[in-house]
């Protein structure tokens, strides 16, 4: 599974562009969703790239993102008593790791947001201007992208 926040606003933004990150749920800046790795989403993620950060989470990463950032329709938080009886999953940390693998999605919970609504990164980021490679913070992060979400948290 992928994870893909976005990072920049959408001022003088090409309409197809904003219609994509519409699509994908990215509506707003520090919004994060989980992707699953399909060739659309692939093709969405690349007409993008120039306002998202995105990568691979780990299952540690997405537990905490469940935990601390889950919102059910109405404002709840998302408690490990709501997944216990209405999942068949026990805690976020086997949710997590299930969506990860594959096995399930955020969905799969009655009632979840698809969004996660993250805080601006702790100790700010690099430039949302350039590249992770050129020493930015758009784009393809691999791992670090856990990283980039631990700070969002």
């Amino acid at each position: 599974m992928l994870a893909a926040v976005r990072l920049r606003g959408g001022v003088k933004t090409r309409q197809d562009i904003r219609d994509t990150l519409s699509m994908m749920h990215l509506d707003r800046i520090n919004h994060c969703v989980i992707l699953p790795e399909t060739p659309s989403y692939s093709g969405m993620i690349r007409k993008a790239k120039d306002y998202i950060a995105w990568g691979p989470v780990n299952a540690e990463t997405l537990a905490q993102m469940l935990e601390n950032r889950g919102k059910l329709e109405g404002g709840e938080s998302l408690t490990s008593d709501y997944l216990s009886k209405n999942t068949k999953f026990k805690s976020f940390l086997e949710l997590a790791a299930a969506i990860c693998e594959g096995k399930a999605s955020v969905s799969d919970v009655p009632k979840l947001k698809p969004v996660f609504r993250l805080h601006p990164a702790r100790k700010g980021l690099k430039g949302t201007k350039r590249n992770f490679l050129e020493g930015g913070d758009l784009g393809f992060h691999g791992t670090e992208i856990n990283e980039l979400l631990n700070r969002m948290r």
